[in-house]
């Protein structure tokens, strides 16, 4: 259908884009004409969406009816003005240009300074331009269905034209009308359709009439029959005709186009076809372009795949047709659950659900695990998609024997599905988090996990004969029934889903209201006996004491509960006194807290018991203490184990309850001081004992009493300073942490935010507690995996055992660093820290760079000197190692280098606001450099002379200015004999010069910030010429007189715009680079500046006294701030580079269009192309075939 059938000649009218027609029909002109007020195009109405869209496609029928030529001609401009083209056809060319020759016509209309069209355009206004676009197609087809679309000639011409646009280089085109010929193509199927509908009616009545006895068969009816179904017969083959054209001229070709959105719309609409005329396009045939393009590299394609499966797979009468594609394509749809697109996944897993509905036999055990483990993702959306695969597959098929079972009970239908939860959930080892798999299946499933009612009974009831020893079950019961009842009263998922609190409906904050009501009426009573049943098992009853803090206390009053109240009480007594472990401790301590709580009327009630509890428990701790410190007596293990359980529950319930009333600091304060005294106090009394004091200082800050707190804040402190020195590593660890939080809490920041009135309470650590803190880190800390004796239980081979020790070793570094975060300690002290930071990376390395950081924000110089120190301090250690005779290619050295390289990359681009402290740190090197004598007497090199090889790396942070300062500071160290070595001994000195004296003719760094160029790393070295107003010196300074006499000697760049690339058509190489001449702005040889810059230095040291370093850095750094100074150096440098085509190509990334070649002539002519960037093999199955495009021929057209 490329040609076009029977068109028909213009006539005058036809001239100029086309002629007006009568006032009675809606176009003026070529134009709409609205309300008699504008004329507008058809592109500008249908953008604007002013006009409902059925009104200008009736407008344009009209047309057609008056002259079809020209009509067609505005309909043909404005696919074209659609795809952003500037050009119009005119009637001189649609009545003499072939397609191809309109198109390229167009081609060379298009704006080449932007690649943007309306539909890649964003904004609403686009957006609706798009819809708008869609719905005239639509609506112009439906509308023409009974004639126009039949009469050979606009179709024709339409499908032609869009063919051609869809094969065209220019990406817009292809685009528009890609779109255009996929919706006008789902237009055509809607009209099959409606023909096959017609075609049965037609079919059915023409059986009836044809069995019918002759003589009362109606003849007119009969005759009416057969017309009608030949009609609509012819009909229906020239549609089917049509759709082939653009199926085979546009899908075929597009639906594995270079641009990822093409891709997506063809994929789009056949599943569109296949839904709506399944009759048709639901078959292998189609159905293949979906399977293989689920393998495209871009998520929105692969997404739109399984979109459009999706809505074959809803409807389970198409199940059948659906066999052979689900058998051939089911991997790769599994697979897609672990897509690196979120969305893809969630897509994937629900395609899975709709498959498994249709059948249950499709998927296999191993496909429905590979879903199953996903209800534990992080991502929420993927989770609850899978959580709703698990329920259907688990909980949806019911059994006949299921169908009698109680509603509620042991022996209840959802009792035996809460069951099959738990059982899932114990069987997912690598997973332990109940919260998770509840937040997956709330969605599916509230109504099941809701059901605490039968949850209870299962704990509660005696087991059923065969349901003995199910304590692992039972205690996963917990976990989950406490889990659901946090979902159902915060009504947000666990921590690690989801971005925070979203705020709640009126429905969904009554449901949680009436939630909440429920779980108290019902725990208020289960709770105790619960307690009371599982008293002795610490997972349960762990989280059995979870439960009231989501009660509605009120309840207890209201309901008249009190009983069950004073039974719960009871239970948490009796658990307090049978456990020692601290979880449970905390928990009881945590749900007296919540229950404590003065706005509602149990609180005297609760208080009193809690109070009575306490008095117990300190009477008993007195008591005990007493006996276990008497002198001249040897506690045994049982003084022991009863001190430590007893001070245990102290210190768990002094975290949340306040017992300054009962003074416990001087008990606990004369167990560390017994302690220290002999040596012999067990480990964990002192670890609690200091524990319990910590809550104590904290209460009584909480309560401002400051004199008495400031007495004891700072004799606790200094008790564990004392055990900071331990032979017990847990005692060491506990006193350092208290350490770092108490130094923290009364840092010099108490007093912030008009507390000054605090200032007697700050406590500033002195230089031995900083050391001490430093030496523990480097001891418990910086140490290998292997010699760590610390992992829990001794459990040195346990993998869990090793991950715990290193989270609890990051928790100490990061308590460390806080301290010099925040000025705490010396900054300095950091370097030991710094210079760990290489061979430590994977274990630290993220807590050391961002404190490297943080610091660099407190003082920029100051980070500079501890970042050079930890230098020095590396390189020491590797001359203890090795000698005074330094290797540079040994490891040791090389690894101080590529640490220096390291904090070099910390300083980030912008050197304006690191200067001063890349000077300052350049300073600290050279004097560390020439600071010892040589070894070999004089005449020889330093001892730390190879230090400077370090200190290059950080050469580049250098500007300008401050290279040539630098430079001078280091002559200062060295003699005239230093200048003219040679050895290999020398070299450090030598690269170190270099690196310095290279800025004149690489000062690749030396740009304000945000300023950047790109492709090279040749420079213009055109002197600016230099104003009077410019260069005029203020008298009276002669030290910035100096200064500017030495930059006047020197040649700076001069800002030279970038060259504005207008097109990417290539200029003559030649031309572009002439071989006898020299470019104006082409930079001087590089032998002919270092002799000159070399010349410079000789005189200025012969004729200058060297200032200090201080000096001459402030020197430049006024001469730079100053007005009227250094306004050359002010303007940021950027690169005029001539370069040649094959340069421009490499360097500039210019996205070019894909060509359509004969299949002959990829492969012949693919060496004179560029690279192939979308090459089919990497985005399709090995099964589609080889690509029918190529890109990179024309230079001139837009963006991809």
């Amino acid at each position: 259908m490329a040609a076009r059938k029977g068109k028909k000649v213009l006539g005058d009218k036809a001239k100029g884009g086309g002629a007006g027609w009568g006032p009675g029909v809606g176009w003026v002109n070529g134009h709409h004409q609205e309300n008699g007020m504008e004329n507008m195009t058809l592109f500008e109405v249908v953008k604007m969406g002013k006009s409902a869209t059925q009104s200008v496609v009736d407008d344009w029928i009209e047309a057609y009816k008056h002259d079809r030529d020209i009509a067609l001609l505005d309909l043909i401009n404005f696919f074209i003005q659609c795809s952003g083209c500037k050009g119009a056809v005119s009637g001189e060319m649609f009545r003499h240009m072939q397609n191809s020759e309109i198109i390229r016509k167009m081609t060379e209309e298009f704006d080449e300074d932007s690649g943007d069209y309306p539909l890649t355009l964003s904004g609403p206004q686009w957006k609706k331009f798009r819809i708008s676009f869609c719905d005239f197609i639509a609506v112009l087809v439906r509308q023409c269905q009974y004639s126009i679309i039949y009469d050979e000639y606009m179709m024709d011409t339409v499908i032609s034209l869009l063919t051609g646009l869809s094969d065209s280089q220019v990406r817009a085109f292809r685009h528009t009308s890609t779109l255009a010929a996929m919706k006008l193509m789902t237009a055509l199927v809607n009209v099959a359709l409606n023909l096959s509908i017609n075609m049965d009616n037609t079919q059915r009545q023409y059986e009836a009439e044809r069995n019918k006895v002759i003589a009362k068969r109606a003849n007119e009816g009969w005759s009416s029959c057969c017309k009608s179904e030949k009609e609509l017969q012819e009909n229906q083959d020239e549609i089917e005709n049509m759709m082939n054209a653009i199926f085979k001229g546009v899908f075929v070709h597009r639906y594995r186009d270079a641009i990822a959105e093409i891709r997506a719309v063809c994929i789009e609409e056949i599943g569109v076809w296949m839904k709506l005329y399944s009759d048709a396009f639901l078959n292998d045939s189609y159905l293949k372009y979906v399977g293989w393009t689920m393998h495209d590299k871009q998520g929105e394609v692969r997404l739109k795949c399984l979109t459009a499966l999706q809505g074959l797979y809803y409807n389970r009468e198409l199940g059948t047709r659906l066999e052979l594609f689900t058998s051939r394509f089911k991997d790769r749809i599994v697979s897609m659950t672990l897509d690196k697109e979120y969305d893809v996944a969630v897509q994937a897993i629900k395609l899975l659900t709709l498959v498994l509905q249709s059948s249950d036999e499709v998927l296999t055990a191993e496909d429905c695990e590979s879903v199953y483990h996903l209800v534990y993702s992080a991502h929420r959306p993927i989770a609850v998609s899978a959580g709703e695969f698990l329920f259907k597959k688990l909980f949806s098929h019911r059994g006949p024997e299921e169908e009698g079972l109680p509603r509620r009970g042991r022996q209840s239908l959802n009792g035996s599905l809460i069951k099959t939860t738990v059982f899932f959930f114990l069987e997912s080892e690598l997973h332990e988090h109940g919260a998770y798999l509840v937040d997956s299946l709330w969605d599916c499933g509230s109504e099941l996990l809701k059901d605490w009612e039968t949850m209870i009974s299962l704990l509660l009831d005696e087991p059923m004969p065969g349901e003995e020893g199910m304590n692992r079950q039972e205690t996963a019961l917990v976990e989950i029934m406490l889990c659901a009842i946090r979902q159902a009263c915060e009504c947000h998922p666990p921590v690690g889903r989801g971005t925070g609190k979203r705020v709640l409906t009126a429905k969904e904050k009554k449901t949680q209201l009436d939630d909440r009501t429920r779980v108290t009426e019902m725990f208020a009573v289960a709770l105790p006996l619960l307690l009371a049943k599982y008293c002795v098992d610490i997972d349960k009853v762990t989280n059995l004491l979870q439960i009231p803090k989501y009660f509605d206390l009120d309840i207890y009053t209201t309901g008249r509960l009190e009983k069950h109240l004073d039974a719960l009480l009871r239970q948490i007594w009796e658990v307090v006194d049978k456990h020692t472990d601290t979880e449970v401790l905390e928990a009881c301590s945590t749900t007296y807290h919540y229950l404590c709580n003065e706005e509602f009327t149990i609180y005297n009630r609760v208080d009193i018991t809690r109070s009575q509890l306490l008095d117990e428990l300190v009477d008993k701790f007195s008591r005990l203490l007493e006996d276990f410190l008497q002198e001249g007596e040897e506690p045994d293990d049982d003084d022991a184990y009863q001190v430590l359980s007893t001070l245990k529950k102290i210190t768990a319930f002094h975290n949340a309850h306040d017992l300054s009333k009962w003074d416990l600091f001087t008990s606990n304060y004369r167990l560390l001081n017994t302690g220290l005294q002999n040596g012999d106090m067990p480990e964990q009394i002192v670890v609690q004992a200091m524990q319990c004091t910590h809550y104590i200082i904290l209460w009584h800050l909480a309560k401002g009493d400051m004199v008495t707190l400031r007495k004891q804040m700072r004799a606790f402190c200094l008790m564990c300073q004392r055990y900071l020195n331990s032979i017990n590593t847990a005692v060491k660890e506990q006193a350092f942490t208290i350490l770092c939080d108490l130094l923290m809490i009364f840092s010099h920041q108490i007093m912030s935010s008009g507390r000054e009135q605090l200032e007697p309470l700050v406590y500033t650590p002195d230089s031995t507690l900083q050391a001490e803190l430093l030496n523990f880190i480097l001891d418990q800390v910086f140490i290998d995996q292997d010699d760590d004796n610390n992992s829990t239980d001794g459990q040195h081979d346990d993998e869990a055992g090793k991950i715990e020790a290193l989270h609890k070793r990051r928790n100490l570094l990061a308590a460390y660093c806080k301290l010099i975060i925040y000025n705490i300690v010396e900054i300095n002290t950091g370097a030991d820290i710094f210079k760990q930071y290489m061979r430590y990376y994977n274990d630290y390395g993220d807590i050391i760079k961002e404190t490297m950081s943080k610091t660099r924000q407190i003082d920029k110089t100051q980070c500079a000197k501890t970042l050079v120190l930890s230098l020095q301090k590396l390189f020491n250690e590797m001359l203890s190692e090795l000698g005074c005779n330094i290797d540079r290619s040994t490891s040791a050295f090389c690894g101080i280098k590529e640490l220096a390289r390291r904090f070099s990359l910390t300083f980030g681009l912008d050197q304006l606001k690191t200067r001063e402290a890349i000077a300052m740190l350049h300073k600290d090197g050279i004097e560390f450099a020439f600071k010892e004598p040589s070894p070999q007497g004089e005449g020889g090199p330093p001892l730390n002379l190879a230090f400077l090889d370090i200190l290059s790396e950080f050469s580049s942070k250098l500007i300008r200015q401050d290279k040539r300062t630098v430079h001078m500071y280091l002559e200062r160290f060295m003699t005239f004999q230093m200048a003219l070595q040679r050895e290999d001994c020398w070299l450090p000195l030598i690269s170190y010069r270099n690196s310095l004296q290279a800025g004149g003719d690489d000062d690749t760094m030396s740009v304000i910030s945000g300023i950047s160029s790109r492709g090279s790393t040749i420079r213009s070295k055109k002197p600016k010429p230099v104003t009077a107003a410019k260069r005029k010196l203020p008298e009276g300074d002669s030290t910035d007189a100096v200064w500017m006499n030495c930059e006047q000697n020197v040649q700076t760049p001069v800002m030279m715009p970038s060259p504005h690339l207008t097109s990417t058509v290539l200029r003559d190489p030649k031309k572009m680079r002439p071989e006898n001449k020299q470019h104006p702005h082409q930079p001087v040889p590089p032998q002919t500046q270092e002799q000159h810059h070399h010349h410079q230095a000789n005189r200025l040291g012969s004729q200058l006294a060297y200032p200090s370093f201080a000096d001459m850095f402030l020197c430049v750094l006024h001469s730079r701030r100053s007005s009227g100074l250094m306004e050359d150096d002010e303007q940021p440098i950027v690169e005029d580079v001539m370069m040649s085509s094959e340069d421009i190509n490499e360097g500039m990334d210019f996205d070019t269009m894909d060509i359509d070649l004969p299949a002959s002539k990829n492969r012949r002519e693919r060496t004179e192309l560029k690279p192939d960037y979308f090459d089919p093999s990497s985005i399709m199955d090995d099964s589609v075939g080889n690509s029918l495009f190529v890109k990179r021929r024309y230079f001139f057209l837009f963006k991809i």
